[in-house]
């Protein structure tokens, strides 16, 4: 069937939805359609509509195509980006036809017969020894049940799923069949898949198609080769790859201490200070961009051009100057005690974090009211659910003044927004980095691997072969390399660079381009890169209450904001977008059958992702609770690479542990517990037709990640186990550093956000402290 993954709410997708179609003509049959190619399993999706109309009905219908090979069994397709509740259309081939219907399903359960459509396989569709392709016309199409549409006019996310396991009965439309082996989503910008010529498609007499355009507001998110002439390269003592928070704090230290730095980053601009152009429309004529407003947060997961996450990593990852901290909801907790212990797995040279964080803390501190006005807005939710937590003996309290305080207590969002816009490292540590003369910065530049001779790192390997004319970026005599690609990002470069298991490399080996800067077969170092991955597991419920404004669940927050609030932030940065979504933050401790403490966080905001109810509801009165499990679990995966070199996770890391999966159950039965105790508080999803136990027990693992990712690259003492010694030098290695999420062993409390930019602090002074560099 249809996985619950494809149910999974924007905010926690578990495939990219950075991929965006484009405009293509198929050789063919001369059609043009806005699609991709998926490139890990070679499967094309088009879509093509009518004409917008100037006035009157807009198109019920549309042609598309799937183009896949004989290995994809059935391939299906959802028009509104998910599972439950959205057109589904799945085809396969027989006898050298194709076989397709449309589905559609409202509970996690295989989609049935949707009726009300009409398909028409259209002539150019075929099926032959490699390949099948189905063109197809799909007749009231573009609206289906429960009031949900195709956004003709504007963008959205499309999903699909595929598999190589063959279908129960290939005759029948209806057959059943067992679940995707592999699904993804990507954005599509309707408004620009329509043609003049679609009447004639139908008649089979395309015509010239326009020629094809594409639009990027800033450019790529993935660099190009630039032209030019060749630039000789210039030698640095330091290179650091990724200018995320991990790569931006060494980057600022290392120059602060007199060393000449390079940062590299993949992608382009973000802030308007940086150079950023990507505004929301009602920005215009102002120096701010998407990143800039905290309250454009949620806009991240419904662009139509989501340039901004990492084509080639299937979760979310930002590819931007600030990585994470430039798209995510920038919730800001300072480490506690426990943050750094040996028991979650840090040297013991490592537990003494006091003096970084307060490194961090004078140099970004947080806020629980980023309203340049001093207020708070938007704060129904807050007062709902304080309520509830304190009829259960929860405890109010000012977070950030007291870490260690994590059990029974909530408070208000924090965050490292500064004077009403997004802050963190970009604003803080990066403006002092820029004013050194010893500090270079390089953007739309890719590094793909190291250059190396066995356990001296020589340089960087980057895209741009206007550098020296072959792309490589030297170090000083002494010089040192640090990757600072994230979670994800910075095992691809090791592995391109003959560092990890050997599986990774040799699907490097199966790359013609990549297999060529591998060093020798001698020269591989085999490190646990990779493994002993952690996510929090999350789990979101949602609720209405009278009291609630749900802000028109943040769907006009891009295009067509509240005037006055707009009016008031376009002013002074005031008001309700001075803030991102989460209004409450709670913690608990729960101790776990096999004798461990395991903390679970609560996230609330206004609005909901995803919501599957029987029940009647007030849309406007939604608000949601994210239950995640932190510090103290035991569950662990694995992230690589697959056979197109893109980054994802091989071993799913939610739940792997029952006893997790018991500790979270715990957490959630006793956030609902106190439910009756709230007047006019109902929760929706689940439903009184659900238990917490059967809808947990629903849920694809897949659907829990919170992109959080940590410990890829872990620290420790052995290599066996670890792959950055406690100096965050990689094992095996003279002058090759980690300093991003990917080395922290196991999961803080609060979101990750913090400890990590602690940690850089940390891993910054020992580099510098350790004998043999520049």
């Amino acid at each position: 069937m249809f996985k619950r993954s494809l149910l999974a709410v924007l905010t926690v997708l578990g495939s990219a939805l950075a991929q965006t179609a484009s405009p293509y003509i198929d050789p063919d049959n001369n059609f043009q359609f806005v699609g991709l190619t998926d490139p890990v399993h070679s499967v094309t999706y088009g879509l093509t509509f009518p004409p917008l109309p100037t006035s009157g009905p807009a198109p019920t219908e549309f042609i598309g195509e799937f183009v896949a090979p004989t290995a994809a069994k059935w391939i299906g397709f959802s028009l509104g980006g998910a599972m439950l509740q959205s057109l589904l259309l799945v085809a396969w081939p027989n006898n050298g036809e194709i076989v397709a219907s449309t589905r559609y399903t409202t509970t996690y359960a295989l989609p049935t017969e949707y009726d009300g459509p009409v398909l028409t396989t259209l002539p150019s569709s075929k099926v032959n020894a490699t390949h099948w392709k189905w063109v197809f016309r799909c007749q009231n199409c573009t609206s289906w049940a429960g009031g949900r549409s195709i956004p003709l006019d504007s963008g959205a996310a499309v999903a699909w799923a595929y598999s190589d396991v063959a279908v129960d009965q290939p005759s029948n439309p209806q057959s059943t069949f067992a679940e995707h082996t592999d699904f993804g989503f990507f954005g599509i910008d309707f408004s620009t898949a329509h043609t003049s010529l679609y009447d004639s498609y139908l008649s089979g007499t395309p015509g010239n198609p326009p020629p094809t355009t594409t639009t990027n507001p800033t450019g790529p998110s993935t660099t190009t080769q630039p032209t030019g002439p060749t630039i000789a390269p210039t030698p640095y003592d330091y290179i650091i790859v990724g200018a995320g928070p991990g790569g931006i704090i060494a980057a600022d230290r290392l120059s602060e201490a007199g060393k000449k730095v390079l940062l590299v980053e993949r992608g382009g601009p973000s802030t308007g200070e940086t150079g950023g152009t990507y505004q929301a429309p009602w920005l215009k004529g102002t120096n701010l961009t998407k990143f800039d407003v905290p309250g454009l947060f949620e806009s991240m997961f419904s662009d139509s051009n989501p340039w901004y996450w990492c084509k080639d990593i299937t979760v979310f990852a930002g590819c931007l100057l600030g990585g994470g901290t430039s798209i995510n909801g920038a919730l800001y907790w300072y480490p506690n005690s426990n943050d750094f212990s040996t028991t979650l797995g840090w040297p013991q040279s490592w537990t003494n974090h006091g003096p970084y964080t307060n490194k961090l803390k004078q140099r970004l501190p947080s806020t629980d009211h980023p309203s340049t006005d001093g207020k708070r807005y938007l704060e129904q939710s807050f007062d709902v659910v304080s309520q509830l937590l304190k009829n259960q003996g929860y405890s109010q309290t000012t977070i950030n003044d007291n870490p260690d305080y994590k059990d029974h207590v909530f408070g208000y969002s924090a965050f490292d927004f500064i004077d009403g816009k997004r802050g963190g490292p970009v604003a803080s540590y990066l403006r002092t980095a820029k004013a050194r003369s010893n500090f270079a910065y390089m953007d739309y530049t890719l590094v793909t691997s190291l250059t190396r001779n066995g356990s001296q790192i020589t340089g960087v390997q980057t895209n741009n072969t206007l550098i020296g004319g072959n792309g490589i970026i030297p170090l000083t005599p002494k010089g040192r390399v640090i990757l600072s690609a994230g979670s994800l990002g910075s095992p691809r470069i090791l592995f391109q660079s003959g560092i990890g298991p050997r599986d990774m490399i040799e699907l490097v080996q199966g790359d013609t381009e990549a297999a060529g800067r591998l060093p020798p077969q001698s020269q591989w170092i085999d490190l646990p890169v990779g493994m002993n991955v952690q996510d929090n597991p999350s789990i979101n419920l949602v609720f209405t209450h009278p009291s609630i404004d749900a802000y028109e669940n943040w769907a006009n927050v891009w295009s067509s904001p509240r005037p006055a609030d707009a009016q008031q932030y376009l002013k002074d940065q005031s008001g309700v977008f001075a803030s991102a979504s989460p209004r409450l933050n709670f913690w608990n401790a729960l101790s776990g059958s096999d004798g461990k403490t395991r903390w679970a966080q609560g996230t609330v905001r206004p609005g909901a992702a995803s919501i599957n109810t029987t029940l009647p509801y007030n849309a406007s009165q939604i608000f949601t609770i994210t239950v995640y499990l932190s510090s103290g679990i035991t569950s662990r995966g694995r992230v690589g690479i697959d056979a197109a070199l893109r980054a994802r996770p091989l071993v799913n890391p939610w739940l792997v542990d029952p006893v997790d999966k018991t500790v979270l159950l715990q957490a959630l039965n006793n956030v609902v517990s106190g439910i009756k105790n709230i007047p006019n508080l109902t929760m929706i999803t689940p439903d009184n037709q659900m238990t917490i136990e059967q809808y947990v027990n629903a849920y694809d693992p897949a659907t829990m990640n919170s992109n959080h990712w940590v410990g890829s690259n872990r620290i420790g003492t052995d290599a066996s186990n670890a792959v950055v010694d406690e100096n965050t030098k990689v094992f095996g290695t003279n002058n090759l550093f980690i300093v991003d999420a990917s080395i922290i062993p196991s999961l803080p409390v609060g979101n990750p956000h913090g400890a990590l930019m602690s940690a850089a602090e940390q891993a910054a002074a020992k580099i510098l402290a350790l004998a043999g560099g520049p």
